[in-house]
């Protein structure tokens, strides 16, 4: 206990908790403590003005990250004849119809994101159980019903990123690696708030970006002057 209590004093060591710091210069203290035996994550959350518990005010959407997510995403289409041909050769890791149904079913859910032709939703209606918990329900307004899967699969697999406010009003995401550069990560933050902003709700009265925060796996969290998020500081 002692070793992990200096190694957390170590981390936190020069920063403040209050201070609302410029993006990259956040960005240079959690790359500098990013101490970890793996190439740890780099999350951003956002505190929207919005009450998710009505439906005018609910925020959904996706990002395509410009420089990636860093991450091996595994992919698996619900899609039939050719449509199957082409999610296979767009990198899809499994396809299938009720087959692919079968297997979730039997726990196996070895995948990051799942992605359907329109036609095969009421056969993937069937799993909403298993997938709507994990986020893993595909969904029209984020991109995974869709007839063109081999755009779908690409996207997936070189940086979309998903995101969906939770009940306190809160939108996280990883937006990269601690490896990358600090304008690799900047251009993806930056993307990712963009991404945010354009889908504000038409219930979403006052302030909508309210605070911002950015943290890494192992790391601290740190406050994010928000003026420095939606253009270069």
């Amino acid at each position: 206990m002692a070793k992990v209590a200096k190694r957390i004093a170590k981390i936190n060591e020069g920063l403040s908790r209050n201070r609302a710091y410029p993006l990259e210069e956040a960005l240079k203290l959690l790359k500098e403590r990013a101490v970890a035996k793996f190439d740890e994550t780099i999350e951003i959350a956002l505190n929207l003005g919005v009450d998710p518990r009505h439906a005018d005010q609910m925020v959904r959407g996706v990002c395509q990250l410009p420089n990636g997510s860093g991450r091996d995403v595994r992919v698996a289409v619900f899609a039939r004849g050719d449509k199957a041909e082409q999610a296979k050769a767009a990198g899809a890791d499994i396809v299938g119809a009720e087959d692919l149904v079968e297997r979730i079913q039997g726990g196996n859910v070895d995948f990051d994101r799942c992605i359907a032709t329109p036609d095969m939703m009421p056969l993937v209606g069937r799993l909403g159980k298993v997938l709507g918990p994990r986020g893993l329900m595909p969904n029209p307004k984020v991109g995974t019903v869709t007839p063109d899967v081999a755009a779908a699969v690409k996207a997936a697999k070189g940086g979309a990123v998903e995101f969906k406010v939770e009940k306190a009003g809160i939108v996280h995401g990883g937006v990269g690696k601690a490896s990358f550069s600090e304008d690799a990560l900047a251009g993806n933050i930056r993307a990712f708030v963009d991404a945010v902003v354009k889908a504000k709700p038409a219930g979403a009265k006052g302030t909508y970006l309210k605070k911002a925060s950015l943290s890494s796996t192992m790391g601290p969290g740190l406050k994010v002057d928000l003026a420095t998020l939606t253009a270069p500081a």
